[in-house]
């Protein structure tokens, strides 16, 4: 059974950091499109990062340049380095996977989100 299991959240200050993982099972997280969403209350998901092939990654306009999404296939993991935190950054924090297509718009595996809350 393919599963994704999201951690790494909790409360910090602005301005602070936060590590989120994403642990795949039960396939290999290398061969599939993986792509970190967010969901804040009363507002539509919105993706915050997409491993768009080999070697590219893409970042949503307001995260740029403070978070990082890093690799680690050896332990079917993927990270998202969340740096210089802000309010807006509280969310719920989902990673997903699925085929490859441009912007990580058709994945079909989602796991169960990690609370991010970011205030002071």
């Amino acid at each position: 059974q393919r599963q994704l299991v999201e951690s790494g959240g909790g409360l910090v200050q602005p301005g602070g950091s936060l590590r989120l993982s994403c642990v795949g099972s039960g396939f290999n997280m290398e061969y599939l499109q993986i792509g970190w969403f967010r969901q804040a209350p009363g507002k539509e998901r919105e993706g915050v990062s997409c491993i768009e092939g080999t070697i590219t990654i893409s970042y949503a306009d307001p995260v740029k340049d403070r978070f990082t999404l890093l690799k680690d296939y050896a332990k079917n993991t993927v990270y998202l380095q969340m740096n210089s935190l802000e309010p807006e950054d509280t969310a719920v924090y989902y990673c997903a996977a699925g085929r490859w297509t441009e912007s990580c718009s058709d994945l079909t595996l989602w796991g169960q989100g990690t609370q991010v809350t970011v205030s002071s």
